[in-house]
């Protein structure tokens, strides 16, 4: 135990280490010190702890009623003893002894500082998670501290946060105090961790390019919708308020000045600032960019775009794995599918139509057929099955299902 005069001091260092009141340092204190007397002199013991802030000394009482005769030493004390403390006490009053800290024993030491560790540590967790609720959704810096089976663990100062390996940009590589910017998902009253972040939340770009377009923070640019694979590509949509100021314009920045420093944080995942337009037919050609289109056709009633591009623009389109098709297919809202203008200008024979119908066949493969002039269903089912496979690059179990479709929608058909 502390010498009493020491106390004022150790209370004032640790309110100002931990960043808590002194209120809670002493609270902590003297429930811990309570605990260990009650320990000492019984559950059933009255004391009370007082404080006493200009000295910074703790008096421990022991609170006994007073009584003619002694049954219960813990809780009662003789008139003729209580009278030696206070000479005016009578039958049935209460008078507290005052007990010497140091009389507790080293084993009543161990649970104050147990007691107070416990305290002292809830306390942390409540500053911390009042700091930090207020900064859900908002962007944080920490350092690079620990790993843990594939998380990482970011020092930000008086708290420490997770950065989860499903909340990481896929690929990057992180350094014991390299400094990490992250988005705050997460924020737990005493659950550990307290503090959740994520590098890889489509909002962490949001919050990148709030900081880096001044006209965003002022609400003259607005983000209307953000789609991203994280570490490859992300799309975001902007509109503006003011008719004379070009939003993707302003995003990217002068050569690409406000733009860079986004793509700098996310270590070269790309990214298409594109128009926003309510229309989504309209939309839809800004959402696949790079890629031109041709022609939109809507489907309201399955909210389906099908588009029509360019043929040498086909691949471009649709982006490696699919991906820039699916990101503006997320952008927009609206299931989008891409035909080329040949592969659109055949469904509109309606032998072809018919062959893609019947058959399954997605429109890549039957084109395969269509290419070396198996362009109808009679001329499909003359064909023989190893050569369907070797054309279509099917299996010859496909190929011949699709035969088999094929012969058996004809002979309904002529029956």
């Amino acid at each position: 135990m502390q010498p009493q005069r020491e106390l004022k001091k150790i209370v004032e260092a640790l309110s100002k280490e931990k960043g808590i009141s002194k209120e809670i340092v002493v609270e902590a204190l003297v429930e811990g010190i309570k605990t260990a007397a009650q320990k000492k002199l019984g559950n059933k013991a009255k004391v009370d702890v007082r404080f006493d802030e200009e000295t910074g000394e703790i008096n421990v009482y022991h609170f006994k009623e007073v009584v003619d005769k002694v049954v219960d030493p813990t809780n009662q004390i003789s008139l003729e003893e209580a009278q030696k403390i206070d000479p005016s006490v009578k039958i049935g009053d209460m008078i507290g002894e005052l007990v010497k800290i140091e009389d507790l024993g080293r084993i009543a030491a161990q649970v104050v500082k147990q007691v107070f560790s416990q305290k002292i540590r809830l306390a942390e967790k409540h500053q911390i998670y009042e700091e930090y609720k207020h900064k859900l959704g908002e962007t944080i810096t920490g350092y690079v501290h620990k790993f843990n089976r594939g998380d990482v663990i970011l020092n930000l100062g008086r708290a420490e946060a997770l950065l989860p390996e499903s909340e990481q940009i896929p690929g990057e590589k992180y350094h014991r105090g390299e400094r990490v910017k992250a988005l705050v998902i997460e924020v737990y009253r005493t659950k550990e961790p307290q503090i959740v972040v994520s590098r890889s939340h489509p909002a962490f770009v949001k919050k990148l390019f709030e900081k880096e377009v001044p006209e965003i923070q002022e609400g003259i640019i607005k983000i209307m919708a953000i789609a991203r694979e994280p570490g490859s590509r992300t799309k975001i949509a902007v509109l503006s308020k003011d008719p004379n100021l070009d939003p993707v314009g302003a995003c990217v920045g002068v050569r690409g000045s406000r733009i860079s420093a986004v793509l700098q944080e996310l270590k070269g995942e790309k990214i298409d600032v594109v128009q926003y337009d309510p229309d989504p037919a309209k939309f839809v050609y800004n959402a696949l960019s790079p890629a031109e289109c041709t022609k939109v056709i809507v489907d309201e009633a399955t909210k389906t775009l099908e588009v029509i591009v360019p043929d040498d623009q086909l691949s471009l389109a649709i982006g490696r794995k699919g991906e820039n098709v699916k990101l503006a297919s997320k952008l927009v809202g609206w299931r989008i599918d891409i035909l080329s203008e040949t592969q659109y200008a055949r469904r509109q024979e309606p032998e072809f139509a018919e062959l893609l119908k019947v058959t399954g066949l997605s429109d890549e493969v039957a084109g395969r057929l269509y290419e070396v002039d198996i362009k109808s269903l009679k001329t499909l089912v003359e064909t023989p099955p190893e050569k369907i496979a070797e054309i279509t690059k099917l299996p010859l179990e496909e190929a011949q299902q699709i035969l088999t479709k094929a012969k058996s929608y004809l002979e309904g058909k002529s029956s």
